[in-house]
């Protein structure tokens, strides 16, 4: 294992779309630091996997479930510092630094704050609202940086789970150590807001916050996911 690069995990699926700009982003931010690597965890039936092969990637293809496709990431990974990213969020111009200075100065976890791709004053507020400390104002797409040692010590992602895993490892990483919200930001996509509208598509991201909160077992939780939002 490397103790001074990053591992840069990515779990898709079925992202033909738009994971060769995401990937093409990656390797000309991380072009300059020579101990990188990335990783692509896909678990669809679509183009992705063939298109990723194009790129100077890591490719492997676990069973479906984000949080199982991460730790199968996690598990080939030769770096000592993970980096979990969306495949339709781009993280900030200077997210290597902030990330290497952040664990340098005893930060073993954390995420950035974000932007939507989309400048209407309601995507910006939901954006805002990511600096804020408090779980509801926590999300996957917000990526997520942590050590490798308290990854492992915390068990990683709860493979059972298909929604919230990242809700759940962050309340596990605070049962260890302090979770960290950088000053950077990450632009992810409005896709799912455009498809199911914005008001709406919060207030059911609301719902399901409760539900997780209240001991909701997964099995509902995912069938009102599933019931409620188009893809």
């Amino acid at each position: 294992m490397s103790g001074s690069g990053i591992s840069i995990v990515i779990p898709t699926y079925n992202e033909e779309a738009g994971i060769a700009r995401t990937l093409e982003t990656l390797l000309a931010v991380t072009a300059k630091y020579g101990d990188m690597e990335i990783i692509v965890c896909d678990a669809g039936n679509d183009r992705t996997a063939e298109i990723v092969s194009g790129f100077p990637v890591v490719l492997c293809r676990p069973e479906k479930g984000r949080a199982r496709q991460m730790n199968a990431g996690a598990a080939l990974a030769r770096h000592d510092l993970l980096y979990f990213l969306h495949a339709d969020t781009l993280p900030p111009e200077s997210f290597v630094d902030d990330i290497l200075e952040a664990v340098r100065s005893g930060k073993k976890a954390g995420c950035f704050q974000m932007h939507f791709d989309d400048p209407h004053p309601i995507m910006a507020l939901f954006g805002w609202f990511t600096r804020i400390p408090l779980p509801i104002c926590r999300g996957g797409d917000q990526s997520l940086f942590i050590t490798r040692e308290l990854f492992l010590s915390i068990g990683g992602f709860d493979p059972d789970m298909q929604v919230m895993e990242d809700i759940d490892i962050i309340r596990r990483i605070e049962g260890r150590s302090a979770f960290h919200i950088l000053d950077s930001h990450v632009v992810t996509s409005a896709r799912k807001y455009h498809r199911n509208g914005m008001l709406r598509l919060q207030a059911i991201f609301g719902a399901i916050h409760l539900m997780y909160a209240l001991g909701a077992d997964q099995e509902s939780i995912v069938r009102y996911y599933h019931d409620t939002i188009e893809s």
